[in-house]
């Protein structure tokens, strides 16, 4: 089913219109990122970082860390500023000041660094404790690292961004827990996040595993969404959990992190590319840009297989909710609503889908509810 099917032609152009800029400032704040990370690993500006760090080993690593993210992110603050504030002013989205899109660019970084600096703490200790053995250890650290940040994450980091309360509707929330217990997955914990002190778009989401689970409502859904539309995205939340999606995510995870300290291991036992880098060997603090590079390539390397995955479990989540709620209106008009509240590219090129795009198409979301399928 093509867009036009679905869509009037003014809507389809001005999804364009929003994202065709954005494809391209994201394609040039990759470069920016990989050609930065690149000129600090191999060239004169590792040297001048490096320089500026003292104390012992462990020390040097996280200030490294922290100088070649601290311009990394200098470099490209200004696409960075264009692309996530101003351009979403113009279109209406963003509601954040620029001093408050600021402090959030900063908590971001401080946290960045914070773990970055601790991951790399630990992988050079164990390449020093270590130096025959060390991914024996590193791998499953590293994927014990990605399980306690999925642990973690609801109490602490999206705490730092957001705030939360209960769903203040006691009927909605009864209703909405009834609908969990019918789908198999009881919910202890519904929440509303403030999302509209930064933009108008919906959204919902779930996170955290065990004890820490819970589900989030956007209160932008909430103020503008008709209840049987919400009780569809509830609905296909609902479906991540039931398919354990958030579960399996997590051990893809886990099991990419494993896999990332072998292939640094490679990296690191290459002599001719740790000097290149500019270090005496592989625990030196000097490696640390090196790392951040491969670990970058990696990010863009694994993308079109993380976005593949996520496609299909949003479509099992589709599924799901149609089966629970037997609602195809209501589905449909969900999916055509938040396409136009969000601007959702509705005829992206194909490259791009592959890449980048972690849902189906809004058409194609719709013509499944049609389907029943």
């Amino acid at each position: 089913m093509e867009p036009s099917d679905l869509f009037a032609p003014e809507e389809i152009e001005r999804a364009r219109s929003y994202h065709r800029p954005l494809y391209r400032a994201f394609g040039l704040d990759l470069l920016l990122e990989l050609g930065v990370l690149a000129a600090i690993a191999f060239g004169p500006p590792g040297d001048w970082l490096a320089r500026a760090t003292g104390g012992p080993w462990w020390a040097r690593t996280i200030e490294l860390v922290a100088l070649v993210t601290g311009v990394g992110a200098l470099v490209r603050l200004p696409l960075s500023a264009w692309r996530g504030w101003l351009y979403e002013r113009r279109w209406g989205f963003s509601t954040q000041t620029l001093r408050g899109w600021l402090s959030d660019r900063v908590k971001g970084l401080v946290v960045g660094v914070a773990l970055s600096g601790l991951g790399l703490v630990l992988l050079l200790a164990g390449v020093r404790a270590w130096p025959g053995a060390w991914p024996a250890v590193a791998a499953p650290g590293a994927a014990a690292f990605v399980l306690v940040l999925t642990l973690l994450a609801p109490y602490i980091f999206e705490r730092l961004f957001n705030r939360f309360w209960p769903l203040p509707d006691a009927e909605l929330a009864r209703d909405l827990r009834e609908l969990s217990m019918r789908a198999g997955v009881p919910v202890r914990t519904i929440l509303v996040s403030d999302a509209s002190r930064r933009t108008r778009k919906h959204n919902a989401y779930v996170s955290g595993l065990g004890p820490t689970r819970r589900l989030v409502l956007f209160d932008t859904l909430l103020d503008e969404v008709p209840r049987d539309e919400l009780r569809g995205v509830v609905a296909h939340e609902l479906g991540h959990r039931r398919h354990r999606h958030i579960a399996v995510g997590t051990l893809l995870g886990m099991s990419g992190a494993a896999a990332a300290v072998l292939v640094l291991w490679g990296l690191l036992s290459w002599p001719g590319l740790v000097s290149a880098a500019g270090a005496a060997g592989p625990g030196d603090p000097r490696v640390v840009p090196l790392v951040l590079l491969a670990l970058s390539v990696l990010q863009l390397v694994a993308l079109p297989f993380g976005t593949w995955v996520s496609r299909r479990w949003e479509r099992t989540a589709d599924r799901f909710a149609l089966d629970l709620t037997g609602d195809r209106g209501a589905m449909e008009q969900l999916h055509r609503r938040l396409a136009v509240a969000n601007l959702a590219d509705l005829d992206p090129p194909r490259l791009l889908y592959a890449l980048l795009f972690t849902h189906p198409t809004p058409p194609e979301r719709i013509a499944a509810a049609r389907m029943g399928s």
